[in-house]
């Protein structure tokens, strides 16, 4: 019953495929003759507690690219038809813009809060190549945060890194390059023994082959359904893979390595920002909400936020870790800082961004990864300038950032 069903989801998927456009593209056919996955430790643990036990928790951590559905909706009913006497949880916990430093930070809150997770999908390629292009360190650190944290939480936990597509990994490989966010996921993935997925490339492969083109079929980063479909089939290839050999006897914990980078965000949590002292100009919002009608995301507006829009506001923090930033929305208004750790000299730091013209953009800020363990303060303040193209000179917290 269980093969009948997944025969007939693979016929569907096939079959939308083919529909949603005018296509040289067979999932079944690899352009290049070999796969765009990596099982390295594989699902041994997620295959004998879906078979055996018939319960499982699945997580999806991610972008907007995640949060929208599409690959991952696909992908819920692929685990229903192929375990169809196993009862599934599924945890969506997909927030547009948000990389790995994020992740690292909202593992807790969003994901580990709600039990012990078997399968955890993590994809970050995108956004951390959007976002910070100019600190691979932290792509790093978040990436390993992400898989530290969950494996020191559930030894149990298998994790598969997804590495979606955009324009400029394209032109990196075409350049024979490979693109620096998926380079340090990588890393991760293969310290851990996680499996790992190269959408970027195969899409890229798959492009040049003409099985399709980006402008008119794929159509975006954030995929068309095609798109999507893609993401799916090339998902439910690598899980046929997986879950056709033996099945274990019973689960076996995964090893935790040394750490890749000592700063790495494994301790990652967030802080409340009640407990920040104000020191001059700050208001503690109950429900804050933007008045200039510009977009929001969801779970960062209606709630609390520590706001301040004239210069010279400030605030301070201690907490106990190696490092510390802030979770913020980066609006129109958004402006410079200027922060003190441990009473030292004050750096600056920029909070407008690229998208923050025309949004409220939720944005992980890190002040400073490369603190010695133990107890330190920070102290925040508002600059007096800002980004040309910015309007104000406004910073609203939602979180402390600790690690």
């Amino acid at each position: 019953m269980a093969s009948s069903l997944h025969r007939q989801l693979a016929a569907l998927l096939l079959l939308a495929s083919s529909l949603s456009a005018q296509t040289k593209y067979d999932p079944k056919v690899l352009p290049k003759g070999r796969e765009y996955f990596d099982l390295r430790g594989g699902l041994a643990n997620v295959h004998q507690k879906f078979e055996r036990e018939k319960t499982g928790r699945i997580a999806f951590l991610g972008g907007s690219i995640t949060a929208g559905g599409g690959w991952r909706d696909h992908t819920m009913k692929y685990f229903q038809a192929k375990f169809p006497q196993t009862t599934f949880e599924f945890i969506a916990a997909g927030i547009g813009s948000m990389g790995s430093v994020p992740h690292a930070f909202r593992l807790e809150r969003d994901v580990l809060s709600k039990g012990p997770v078997d399968l955890l999908f993590v994809e970050a390629a995108v956004n951390d190549s959007s976002n910070i292009p100019e600190h691979p360190e932290q792509m790093l650190r978040g990436m390993e945060g992400v898989a530290r944290h969950a494996r020191e939480e559930n030894p149990l936990t298998d994790i598969i890194h997804l590495h979606f597509v955009m324009p400029p990994h394209m032109d990196d490989y075409h350049k024979g390059k490979v693109p620096v966010s998926i380079a340090q996921h990588e890393k991760v993935a293969v310290a851990y023994g996680n499996p790992s997925l190269n959408l970027a490339l195969e899409v890229t492969d798959r492009i040049d082959a003409g099985e399709f083109t980006w402008d008119m079929d794929f159509k975006g980063l954030h995929p068309s359904a095609f798109g999507h479909q893609l993401y799916a089939n090339s998902i439910a290839r690598m899980l046929d893979t997986a879950f056709n050999k033996p099945l274990a006897d019973a689960a076996k914990p995964h090893a935790l390595p040394a750490m890749i980078d000592a700063q790495s965000y494994a301790k990652g949590r967030l802080g409340s920002i009640a407990e920040a002292k104000i020191l001059h100009g700050f208001t503690l919002e109950p429900a804050w909400k933007p008045t200039d009608k510009k977009g929001t995301r969801a779970g960062f507006v209606d709630v609390p936020a520590l706001v301040a829009t004239q210069p010279g506001a400030a605030f301070e923090f201690s907490f106990t870790g190696t490092g510390c930033g802030l979770f913020i929305a980066a609006g129109p208004d958004a402006g410079r800082i200027e922060f003190s750790i441990d009473g030292g000299a004050y750096r600056p730091l920029e909070t407008f961004t690229h998208w923050s013209a025309s949004l409220h953009l939720p944005w992980a800020l890190i002040l400073d990864d490369t603190l010695k363990p133990g107890p330190h303060s920070a102290q925040v303040r508002l600059t007096a300038d800002h980004e040309p193209k910015g309007t104000g000179t406004a910073l609203r917290v939602f979180h402390l950032l600790l690690n």
